[in-house]
């Protein structure tokens, strides 16, 4: 485990905490990132990781599309009394799956 791995869990650990509430601030960042692409999200993915994501390439406004559409509707659920955002984002820290890294450079436009 890296330490970008322990700050997002320790991070996330934070929102499940706050989460119990109207807002999921998990749901929003990851809005936030879809919508405006920021570069630190992509480092800290690249550290995650441990490879070095390519910088962007191409245009893929389906990728985004569909992104944004699955963190709203996390959103959704989340205003239900149970956090579910925290637990999918600790999952995906944790096993460090390849789709997430097709989705992230989907969203930045990145070449596959």
């Amino acid at each position: 485990m890296n330490s970008s791995q322990l700050k997002c869990l320790f991070v996330f650990a934070i929102f499940a905490i706050i989460g119990f509430g109207p807002v999921s601030p998990g749901c929003l960042i990851g809005m936030y990132v879809v919508i405006r692409r920021p570069d630190w999200f992509l480092t800290l993915v690249d550290n995650l990781y441990g490879n070095p994501v390519p910088k962007r390439l191409i245009t893929s406004n389906k990728v985004r599309i569909k992104a944004f559409l699955c963190l709203l509707t996390l959103f959704i659920i989340d205003m239900a009394p149970v956090p579910v955002t925290p637990v999918v984002a600790v999952v995906i820290i944790l096993n460090r799956p390849q789709w997430f890294l097709h989705v992230v450079k989907g969203v930045y436009s990145v070449r596959v």
